[in-house]
């Protein structure tokens, strides 16, 4: 779905961009060349600088923060409309489907950016900004759902570092269950955690500001 929305965009800088984002899932930030990213994008040698001055690690940078913030977006969308159970099936959902769809080549393309070497540390710096941007939006979720706010918090987290851990031995193991298992265990948690803030009925604290 990320590559989807980001297809959409059809200026050669967005395209190389989306190659990064593409390739960077599938093989990693270190083991993928500037000139792999530009073969993919099918755009002119040398262009690549022209659009990205600062090289390889400008570009990672910008991919990893372009793909954080798109689904930043289709999380706080999907916490809006529907809530946090169902976004929590949303998130899983989504990245089970590509899974499947690029025969458990591609994995989350923050995940790739925050385990990029020494070459790339701005992509690190951006994957920790979107895990956390993430984490802070569901657990905002949570406490206007009733849910005290260090316990959103933890909920949030486990939440994301289940999902993230989970595309790993999925993609390791060339299977949908991890992720299958961890969707149900969140789910479950998730209701309960909820549950609990409506039988409750109060909060004792506050979001961060």
């Amino acid at each position: 779905m990320l590559v989807d929305i980001m297809s959409r965009r059809t200026t050669a800088r967005d395209r190389m961009l989306l190659s990064a984002v593409t390739l960077f899932r599938e093989r990693g930030v270190d083991a993928t060349s500037l000139a792999d990213v530009v073969a993919h994008a099918d755009a002119p040698r040398g262009s690549i600088y022209h659009h990205f001055p600062g090289g390889k690690s400008q570009l990672a940078e910008e991919a990893t923060h372009r793909a954080g913030g798109l689904m930043g977006s289709l999380i706080s969308e999907s916490l809006s409309n529907k809530g946090p159970v169902e976004t929590l099936v949303l998130i899983i959902d989504l990245f089970r489907r590509e899974l499947v769809e690029t025969d458990f080549s591609s994995g989350c393309p923050v995940a790739a950016g925050a385990l990029s070497g020494g070459e790339c540390p701005t992509a690190k710096d951006a994957a920790g900004e979107a895990f956390s941007s993430w984490e802070a939006t569901i657990a905002a979720s949570l406490w206007q759902h009733g849910v005290r706010m260090s316990r959103a918090q933890s909920v949030a987290t486990m939440s994301i570092s289940a999902i993230e851990g989970a595309l790993v031995l999925s993609r390791a193991q060339r299977s949908t269950q991890a992720l299958d298992r961890v969707a149900a265990e969140l789910v479950a948690m998730a209701e309960d955690v909820l549950a609990h803030a409506t039988s409750t009925g109060r909060r004792a604290d506050a979001p961060e500001r």
